[in-house]
Formats: structure tokens, sequence, C-alpha cells
């Protein structure tokens, strides 16, 4: 069997643009994949056009082969970034066609299941109205009644402080801003109960002072985990943020290190508790299997960002279900109506009592809708000012 064709689909999202592929064969077998990544969304479209033409005529059932060629060929111009993303959706996209040849789900590939009903969590659910405590005590409160267990907010991306001149000088918060993250974020806990995991994201925008001060304060709501209190390319500068934190508030950090090469610093350093490696651009399924059999060395446990297309949630799913050291992993509350409309399975029937109940169909299990892809076309101007939310 030999791959003859990749088309690639830029898709309009609620968030951002997905990145979307399909890999066609001489025999008929086809495999979807997802690339997705942002801002930027332009240049992984175009990265991973170009580089599925360097897969044409290999045969589509050496995946790990595959992997690795691309991997090494494309290192020089950088182990991460557009390139990573691309490698991404086409190995998503090689597995799935592997198991639709073998006529088994893509997790009996990556060693079988643990589990079929993968635990999620809310992200993407305070989407409307405004950063006060009445208007995300509304929506946190939906979220609980839709069965979940858990939710995900940035508390700070609203205070008016991402955006404009601040974000670019001193990533600072004043002693108002500060207060204001830490009212709703008391609001949320309170409408949701205790035993609702809480997870708090800073998206690496706080500096130092203001990150280890909002984690005292925001201790004391009992929250799962503080996400990315420190950027990505300071292994040694997230440990020493690590010592200035409460002992008992656990760390996820991850969904900017790209490949097992990316993530054994921060094991090594005992950083985090949580790794949330995104399966669009650490390296796809392959990939983020391997992360994770490389973090359970370490006693750290996986949760899966994943605020992209459908492909990328299913996928990942297929990797939670094949791990013992899964937590959780991320789900998009709220998305545009189309997210189920461009596959034949909608995600929507699979999704309820807060878990993603994953199916025994071959490969990720949906197919790509060609005409519903072509119907929302992504946008190829500025990101969003929003794109923090």
């Amino acid at each position: 069997m030999k791959i003859t064709d990749v088309k690639v689909w830029m898709v309009q999202g609620f968030k951002y643009n997905w990145t979307l592929l399909k890999i066609y064969t001489d025999e008929g077998y086809t495999g979807v994949g997802e690339a997705t990544n942002w801002p930027g969304a332009p240049v992984v479209y175009e990265a991973t056009k170009h580089i599925s033409q360097r897969i044409i005529g290999m045969d589509p059932m050496k995946t790990d082969f595959i992997w690795t060629k691309l991997y090494r060929d494309l290192n020089w111009i950088g182990p991460f970034g557009a390139s990573l993303c691309a490698i991404s959706g086409i190995d998503m996209a090689l597995l799935d066609l592997k198991g639709k040849v073998l006529g088994v789900p893509c997790y009996e590939l990556l060693g079988g299941a643990y589990r079929k009903d993968i635990l999620l969590y809310a992200n993407y659910w305070f989407t409307k109205g405004g950063h006060n405590e009445a208007d995300y005590i509304e929506q946190a409160k939906r979220v609980k009644a839709d069965g979940f267990t858990g939710l995900k907010f940035d508390p700070f991306a609203h205070t008016n402080y991402f955006y404009g001149e601040n974000l670019a000088s001193n990533l600072t918060l004043t002693d108002a801003q500060q207060d204001l993250a830490f009212e709703v974020s008391k609001a949320v806990r309170e409408a949701v109960g205790p035993e609702m995991d809480m997870m708090i994201e800073t998206h690496a925008m706080l500096n130092y002072r203001i990150a280890v001060k909002m984690a005292l304060r925001l201790s004391q709501l009992n929250i799962t985990w503080y996400e990315e209190p420190a950027g990505p390319e300071n292994a040694d500068a997230l440990r020493a943020l690590r010592e200035r934190l409460p002992s008992d508030m656990a760390i996820c950090v991850g969904e900017r290190h790209y490949t097992r090469h990316g993530i054994r610093p921060l094991l090594e350093r005992y950083i985090c508790d949580i790794i949330m490696p995104d399966i669009t651009r650490c390296g796809g399924p392959s990939e983020m299997k391997r992360m994770a059999t490389m973090a359970e060395a370490y006693n750290v446990l996986i949760a899966p960002h994943n605020p992209n297309g459908p492909l990328s949630t299913l996928a990942s799913a297929q990797v939670c279900a094949s791990i013992p050291n899964f937590f959780r992993q991320e789900f998009m509350y709220n998305d545009v109506p189309w997210r189920d409309t461009v596959i034949d399975h909608p995600i929507k029937d699979m999704v309820y009592d807060g878990h993603l109940h994953l199916s025994d169909r071959p490969g990720l299990g949906v197919d790509l809708v060609e005409e519903e892809m072509e119907a929302h076309p992504g946008i190829t101007t500025n990101a969003p000012d929003n794109f923090y939310i």
C-alpha cells in the first residue's frame, strides 16, 4: 500500500482555525488528522500542506518510521513549532488509517484500553457576560448541571490586563485586578461546591511575584492545579517558582512543551504533578503515548490540553484510554455548531455524565465531511483580541 495524496483544510472554529487533513492510498483506505495550533494558523496550514508532500509514495502502515523520518529531516528548521504540528496531524491520520485497515480503534494500536470512558473537564464555558461574579456563577452552575465534575478557567484574562501595552511591558496586575481575579475564583468555587475539580489557568502571563502571590491566595480555594505559572523557556525558573508555591498545590504545565525531549527537564527536576501535552503540537498520538510512558516513570499524571477541533478531542481520548497515568482530558464546552457536522459521528453523542465514551469503530471512529469543512473556511486575518479567554 502506498500514500497517493494528502488534502489539507483550514476550518473556522470558535477560538481559532482548525487545520484538518486526510491521507489517501492506492488501496482506497484513508485516514484523518488534525494539526491545529495558534496564533498563526495559516503558517501551520501551509506547513502541513508542504510537509504532507514528503510522505507521498510511502507505506502508511510504517507509522513510527514516518514519524522519525519527518522529525529528523525537519529538525533542521527547529524541533518544534509549525513543522511539529504538521507531523502531529500526519501521525494522527496515519494511526487512524492503520486502525481502519486492521479494523480496530486507535487505542488498540497504542496497547489496548485501560478504560473507554474518558473523564473530562470543561473549558470555554465562561464565554458569555462580563468579568464579574454573577456571570461566572451562572455559567459554572450550568457546567455542573450538565454532569461535569471538573472545570478550568483563567480568572486573570479579563482584568483588562492582557490587552494593550501591559501585555508587552510589566506583566503585572494592580491590587484591584488581583482582588477581582480572586473574587471571581472564589465565587466559582462556592457555586460548584467543594467536590468539583477547579483548575486555574494563568497562560504564563503573570510575573514571578504576582504568580506566587496569587497562588498563595488561591490555595485557600482548594484548586486542583495551578497551570503554567511560568513560561516553557526555562525549567530552572519553573523549579524556583515551584519551591515558592504551597507544597500541596499541584502544578500543571506542558501545553507548550513539544515531544518527550521537551518534557524531560520538567520531569528530571520534579517541577510538575501533571503534564498536559497537546496532541496537535506535541508530536501526535504516537508521541503523546511516549510522553505518557516517560511521565509514568516519575509518577506524573497526564491531562491532555485540548482547545482544538473535533479530531484533537477524539485522538486525545484514544491515548487517554491506553495509559495508566491518565487524570482528565480538557473539553471545549462551548464551540461552533459545525464542530459536530465536519465529522460523520457527532461528538455530542459520545459525551454525557462528564465523560467521553469511546466507541469500537476503527481508527478514530470518524471521517471528515468535506462539504461541511468547505462551508466554514478558516479566517486568515489577524487573530481576535480575545484568544486568551
